[in-house]
């Protein structure tokens, strides 16, 4: 996708924004919102799969060299080798110290 084609996407969304009638507003942000549901679902795997594509079992590139080629956050990218999926929410919690 080039940079036009990801600039007429942002577009689109902003153009929902500015519909006057705010119940047709909220129903297209609805709409969209489910959809985009299981795309975020198909696009999570298919960047995973990339990570580790270009990881290539360590012989290829570094999580920070992936994060800034795909754009990502080096977070994201190591979250992928953690196995850590969602929001940070959803990432086991520290196990708390012991007590001495």
């Amino acid at each position: 996708m080039s940079e036009e084609e990801v600039r007429r996407v942002a577009d689109a969304l902003d153009a929902v924004e500015q519909i006057a009638d705010r119940e047709a507003r909220v129903r297209a942000k609805s709409q969209i919102m489910a959809a985009q549901v299981k795309r975020n679902r198909e696009w999570s795997a298919e960047r995973s799969d990339l990570i580790r594509e270009l990881w290539d079992g360590g012989n290829g590139l570094s999580y920070r060299a992936i994060a800034d080629r795909l754009g990502c956050k080096l977070s994201t990218v190591q979250d992928v080798f953690r196995g850590y999926k969602g929001s940070g929410t959803m990432r086991p919690k520290k196990a708390p110290a012991p007590e001495e």
